[in-house]
């Protein structure tokens, strides 16, 4: 690689580095709100919306093909970040 290669994906790299404490404070605030809805479930069996799942990813899709982002990198992304808060639900299930 070139010394102004290198010295762009540094600068590049750093710019990722700054999203990724974005994304961090995003699901923090996620976090914080799924907890709240965790508390408003009576049994555990509600944790699954199955109905919900689909129709997020179907409009996730929609809004990354609008935006020109290749709806397979979304998709994937959304349903390990979903199913990555059913466990966090499942968890920190208090209730019946």
């Amino acid at each position: 690689m070139s010394p102004l290669n290198q010295k762009k994906l540094v600068k590049l790299r750093k710019e990722l580095d700054k999203l990724d404490i974005s994304l961090i404070n995003i699901i923090k605030r996620r976090s914080i709100i799924v907890n709240d809805v965790l508390k408003l479930k009576d049994y555990k069996n509600q944790i699954i919306d199955k109905k919900r799942i689909k129709e997020i990813l179907k409009q996730i899709k929609q809004k990354s093909i609008k935006k020109n982002i290749d709806p397979k990198i979304t998709k994937r992304i959304w349903t390990n970040m979903i199913y990555a808060f059913i466990d966090f639900e499942k968890r920190n299930f208090k209730k019946k």
